[in-house]
């Protein structure tokens, strides 16, 4: 606990509204930074640190009680500590969905019912699996289904992401109407427009 506590304490964010990490601590190395977090592999250890942006506290909290609630469902990260600021999960190897579509990964239908599975499981706990995009599905190393970023699967209302998602799938990407393999760009460009116009 306390070597985690140091770790998340290291973590320091530029001044401002916007997440962008300063400085942390020489064992972790820096993954990825979201809306509200940054993510570090901490070295040597299999697993992975977030650390939330002073805006964004409480959601540390309130993760580290959703992933308690999945404990036993295999499609998410155990958590291993948490803190005022952070949690420590599982490190995911392998390619998120969103990485799949930038790369040429072919994504199965089976991924799909998969997560789709691994959301209805949520719901019997009594979540409601919210924020579920292409950037937070991963395909692990072994062909399995992992879901992280679950903060928002105890807000009220819906949230037609991945039903939206799931959508586009079978009716563009399934029958070939968009490519297997898209830019950055284009990704980025589609995930804009959607927020926008949604």
């Amino acid at each position: 606990m306390k070597q985690f506590d140091k770790y998340g304490n290291s973590v320091t964010f530029k001044s401002g509204n916007k997440i962008e990490v300063v400085n942390y601590d020489i064992d972790l190395r820096l993954v990825g930074v979201g809306k509200s977090a940054a993510v570090f592999n901490i070295n040597s250890t299999g697993l992975a640190l977030k650390v939330f942006h002073p805006l964004f506290h409480h959601l540390a909290v309130e993760e580290a009680e959703i992933y308690r609630s999945l404990e036993q469902i295999p499609y998410y990260p155990t958590l291993h500590e948490s803190g005022s600021n952070y949690i420590v999960i599982d490190l995911i190897e392998g390619s998120t969905l969103y990485q799949c579509l930038n790369q040429g990964i072919e994504v199965s239908d089976q991924i799909i019912y998969e997560v789709d599975h691994a959301l209805m499981l949520a719901r019997d706990k009594g979540l409601n699996p919210s924020d579920v995009h292409l950037k937070n599905i991963f395909i692990t190393t072994s062909g399995n289904i992992m879901i992280v970023d679950v903060a928002r699967f105890k807000q009220v209302q819906y949230c037609p992401k991945w039903t939206d998602t799931k959508k586009a799938f079978f009716k563009y990407y399934q029958k070939g109407i968009i490519p297997k393999k898209m830019p950055t760009i284009l990704l980025d460009t589609i995930g804009t427009l959607y927020r926008k116009y949604k």
